[in-house]
């Protein structure tokens, strides 16, 4: 189903609209427009595709003389939501994830929040600020907060701090929160929204360290703009959570955190900190470069706070919203990463040194989530779990919320465990980046279980195994027989494994 807005001279008509999914005549659907007006006007078509095919085209022709004029054209799958994908919405509900973060990304430092709203056909298109392409403008504020409704999670807005400014910051906060006795909220009514979307987190700007950055300036100019910007937003809405732009580094005296947290202590509440990794040979070295990025930054900014006068009794804790891998070649279009099972067992471990750390990071946003650097992967038909999707997934679902600490001596084997919310079931989880089964004993201390556990796994042979939206999984979950954790348990090769377990 799909639509266009099409005007002419009168002399275009007819105009046919067709869908084609094969070479043959027979494999075209046709819609014909007979009529032409001087005026854009939006023709609906509808077609059945006679065959599945990655190559369909749509095509919009004339045998006529004259001009023929073209506005926006959608096409779309019947069973699309609200312009969201079926399929992929499916998969971002499974995620489950708490919190997104948008519009970025490099991207927010030179985009306008204000071409995102209004009738989607009529918003202007922009060439993309920091990537390559045509920014269209589909995707806005409304858009985005539907989104977050639509797979119940929380939405998180970053304010463009390089080429934006204080007024553009706060105006975006109050068309997100404000009533609609202000100017902004008057207009989010106007375009369809009465009530306040009640965004809490607001990322003051994106990676401002970065000389890569649209905006980028000296830290000692940019401590003052940060304030500027945030007391602005805050004095639109004071019930805000802001998060700064920090770069941890060494924590030395040139350290980009330092010097925000430094100036800027008492203009945020959280801090934001990324790393991304490469690829290493050796599959243990591979994983283990996502916990030692975790833990170096959590590390770093507890000297930070020994140190510095400004964070005297303040919690400034960290917002790790950007981290994952990214290497390799661009299967799925621009940065189009693919994942193995070897990033899955990354992932997994990273978890557990987030748990590890969890007084003093608050949130941790893996990036990306559809396509580019994503943990979901999108065909023109298919869309599935990439690989790093999976322990994602099954933490999320099945791992507790209260960490327990964990003493081994079975490295390279990663252990964590946690108690649910509600302390009725201990979880303990490991991560084997070996390719040799292991079997371990748990010493459980004073905890009495009550019963056998379930368990969970994520394994293979294959270090390189991966998904292929519309193939079957080379990487999935797979759930266990019942183990006795009393006794001696093992864990795959290659593997995360998940165990859950009732205790008295």
């Amino acid at each position: 189903m799909g639509y266009l807005y099409v005007a002419g001279d009168g002399k275009v008509a007819p105009v046919t609209v067709s869908l084609s999914w094969g070479q043959a005549e027979a494999d075209k659907a046709v819609h014909t427009i007979k009529s032409i007006g001087a005026k854009y006007t939006k023709v609906a078509f509808k077609f059945t595709a006679g065959a599945d095919s990655d190559n369909g085209k749509l095509a919009i022709m004339t045998a006529g003389k004259g001009k023929l004029k073209i506005g926006c054209v959608s096409l779309m799958p019947a069973d699309n939501m609200e312009g969201f994908r079926k399929d992929t919405l499916a998969l971002l509900k499974q995620l489950n994830a708490p919190v997104y973060r948008w519009p970025g990304g490099n991207f927010v430092s030179g985009y306008d929040w204000r071409d995102g709203l209004g009738d989607r056909d009529k918003r202007p298109t922009r060439t993309n600020p920091a990537w390559t392409g045509i920014e269209t403008n589909d995707m806005g504020m409304h858009e985005f907060v539907r989104l977050c409704s639509l797979i119940k999670t929380e939405p998180m807005i970053a304010v463009n701090t390089g080429f934006g400014d204080a007024y553009s910051a706060a105006a975006e906060v109050e068309y997100a929160n404000g009533s609609t006795e202000t100017p902004m909220g008057k207009w989010r009514a106007k375009n369809g929204v009465s009530k306040p979307f009640g965004v809490k987190w607001w990322c003051v700007g994106n990676e401002m360290w970065g000389n890569w950055q649209l905006g980028y300036m000296q830290l000692r100019h940019y401590v003052l703009k940060h304030n500027w910007v945030e007391e602005k937003m805050l004095q639109v809405d004071p019930t805000i959570k802001t998060v700064g732009s920090g770069d941890v580094g060494d924590g030395g005296p040139r350290s980009w955190t330092r010097g925000m947290l430094t100036s800027c202590a008492d203009h945020m509440d959280l801090i934001s900190e990324h790393f991304y990794c490469q690829k290493r040979d050796d599959i243990a070295q591979h994983v283990q470069q996502i916990p030692n990025n975790i833990k170096r930054i959590a590390d770093a900014h507890r000297k930070l706070r020994e140190e510095l006068p400004s964070l005297k009794g303040k919690d400034v804790r960290i917002a790790l919203d950007e981290w994952n891998y990214w290497y390799g070649p661009h299967v799925f279009g621009e940065l189009g990463t693919r994942y193995f099972l070897k990033d899955a067992l990354g992932i997994a471990a990273g978890l557990h040194e987030y748990f590890r750390n969890s007084d003093i990071i608050f949130m941790a946003n893996y990036a990306q989530t559809v396509n580019v650097i994503g943990c979901i992967k999108t065909t023109k038909t298919a869309a599935d779990f990439d690989s790093t999707a999976l322990p994602l997934r099954l933490y999320r679902q099945h791992f507790g919320t209260i960490p327990v600490a964990v003493e081994h001596k079975a490295s390279p084997l990663d252990i964590s465990a946690a108690l649910t919310q509600d302390k009725k079931a201990l979880t303990v989880a490991v991560v084997n980046p070996t390719k040799d089964a292991a079997r371990l004993k748990l010493n459980l201390g004073p905890v009495k279980l009550a019963g056998k556990a379930q368990t969970w796994v994520i394994a293979g042979d294959d270090p390189m195994a991966y998904n292929q939206p519309g193939e079957s999984r080379k990487v999935d979950i797979q759930e266990a027989g019942a183990a006795d954790l009393a006794g001696v348990v093992s864990v795959k090769p290659l593997s995360v494994t998940l165990w859950k377990v009732a205790v008295r």
